[in-house]
């Protein structure tokens, strides 16, 4: 008994030792403080509202929520590119079968209108493909594209562009991509395009099908016209201390060459890594990140009111870590913040409109809706 004491003890100093939160009864609820040196550049940028809404830019911060976005805020002294937006209002994220969804349930409503399965990905609840907003555009002769700063089989991207009921199947899914007819394709997962256990080169077949595949931006920059699949990573893209620019210049690419059509356009852009750095509880990354997407976002708005005819939404799939704000110092840019859980929570998640129709956006509604209202406003 005496030797079973002894080691227990033991484990409790080494426990103490190793992790002191948990044995505090803390565990994911421990406070992190970053102060953040550096200001992220913000303007005031006035919303058009007369003009009538004949391309849409859909951005979806994955794993954002009103918590990140006003930690970002303050690490950020008080300024966001974001508070442009006057309209605003709030989404259920909710799945067809679990209250706390996934990337791909929640992609799929925002992509396609309807609630599905945990884990499915452009398809409903019996499997079965739905019709997604790049196909309705691509319908009206709209150009579309999507820009993403992860694999392109991961799960919103394969909302939009993919139909299987397991976001899983990567070689699956990004087959999909050969019929998908997407104009602009740019984002991460090069290995599941050229390594693939079936022997295929999806690569090649995109290429067959007119697409131009650039290596890097000054190949990129180059193009003038056409379809594009730009793949730069074997994964997900570097974060943005390695990427640089990426996103921005991404999508602004995308505004170039897809708004080069008459008739209007779609994108969708997916800041994708502030979900990873929720589930793993890393404040100062998940900052970098929301300040990346909103630059991109002020870059975007920019653009948008001088076009006059395009109508900006940005969203959440759903919130991802439980953040609490819980001090800092606005000043000096310092923030404390709090994880609840290295999982998704089923708060509800903000949407900001910006430009002609953003008055559509107000109120509290499904996350369905928000594909409602797109297709409406772009009378798709």
């Amino acid at each position: 008994m005496e030797v079973m004491i002894r080691l227990c003890f033991v484990l409790f100093v080494c426990a103490l030792l190793i992790c002191p939160a948990m044995v505090a009864g803390q565990g994911k609820d421990r406070e992190i403080k970053v102060t953040w040196d550096k200001e992220s550049p913000v303007k005031k940028i006035v919303s058009p509202t007369k003009g009538k809404v004949k391309n849409v830019v859909f951005m979806i911060g994955d794993g954002m929520s009103l918590m990140t976005m006003y930690s970002t805020w303050a690490a950020n002294r008080g300024k966001l590119n974001i508070e442009n937006c006057r309209c605003v209002g709030l989404a259920k994220t909710y799945c067809y079968d679990r209250l706390i969804t996934d990337s791909g349930a929640s992609g799929t409503a925002l992509a396609t209108g309807h609630k599905t399965r945990y884990h499915s990905v452009g398809v409903d609840p019996d499997g079965k493909p739905l019709t997604t907003l790049t196909d309705l555009a691509a319908a009206k002769k709209k150009s579309t594209g999507v820009v993403v700063t992860c694999r392109l089989n991961d799960a919103t991207p394969a909302a939009f562009c993919a139909h299987n009921s397991d976001r899983e199947q990567a070689e699956a899914i990004i087959a999909d991509y050969v019929g998908c007819g997407v104009d602009f394709i740019f984002g991460g997962g090069k290995r599941y395009f050229c390594e693939r256990e079936d022997g295929r080169d999806i690569m090649e077949e995109m290429r067959a099908l007119g697409y131009r595949t650039p290596e890097n931006k000054e190949q990129l920059d180059a193009i003038e016209s056409g379809k594009v699949l730009a793949v730069w990573a074997d994964h997900d893209l570097p974060r943005p201390a390695e990427r640089g620019e990426m996103l921005t210049e991404g999508t602004l690419k995308a505004l170039e060459l897809l708004s080069r059509n008459k008739k209007g356009f779609f994108l969708m852009v997916e800041a994708s890594q502030i979900d990873d750095y929720g589930h793993s509880n890393q404040l100062r990354p998940l900052v970098e990140e929301v300040l990346d997407f909103d630059r991109t976002i002020g870059k975007v708005f920019e653009w948008a009111a001088a076009d006059g005819n395009t109508l900006v939404v940005v969203t959440a799939d759903h919130e991802t870590g439980g953040l609490t704000l819980v001090g800092g110092d606005l000043e000096r840019g310092e923030i404390v913040g709090k994880f609840s859980t290295g999982s998704h929570s089923g708060v509800m998640v903000p949407v900001y409109a910006f430009g002609p129709g953003a008055e559509a956006f107000t109120g509290i509604y499904e996350n369905t809706d928000i594909f409602e209202k797109i297709k409406s406003l772009l009378k798709l």
